[in-house]
């Protein structure tokens, strides 16, 4: 099983719309925080060094997002994050809110690394690579015929 990353997150008003629930993007702007985070205090790379010192972005590309319990202010969701693949230049993360063992959203990322100065894609560099080797997901068994 890969590793994941968990991060608790204080409903707010500020998250809420006029109906007193989450205003959906604002789980964008939530999964964004956990990423950063990830990155920072899991992968041991400094995302804001990474942003304004390397000059490496990290935006989404790919997104998929299912919404399927509202959350309301001053419950506590927990976003799960998991690793579902690694490529050359982009990584493919699955995120899970949860609270109380109730599903609220999932979304599907597809990140992928850029210079910052050329706005182009580039290959994810061996320090990131090689932190991000403890989230790979297992690899597939392959499952071979019985006699």
């Amino acid at each position: 099983m890969s590793a994941t990353f968990d991060m608790p997150v204080r409903i707010r008003f500020a998250h809420c719309d006029p109906a007193g629930i989450v205003f959906f993007p604002q789980y964008l702007v939530l999964t964004n925080a956990l990423v950063e985070d990830w990155f920072t205090e899991r992968l041991k790379i400094d995302y804001a060094h990474m942003i304004s010192q390397r000059r490496i972005g990290l935006p989404i590309v790919k997104l998929d997002c299912e919404f399927s319990r509202a959350s309301r202010m001053g419950e506590t969701v927990t976003l799960t994050l998991t690793v579902n693949s690694i490529g050359r230049r982009s990584i493919r993360i699955g995120i899970v809110g949860h609270c109380r063992d109730e599903v609220r959203f999932r979304a599907n990322q597809v990140l992928v690394t850029t210079s910052l100065e050329t706005g182009q894609s580039i290959d994810i560099p061996d320090d990131i690579a090689s932190a991000l080797a403890s989230f790979a997901p297992p690899p597939a068994l392959i499952d071979e015929p019985r006699s």
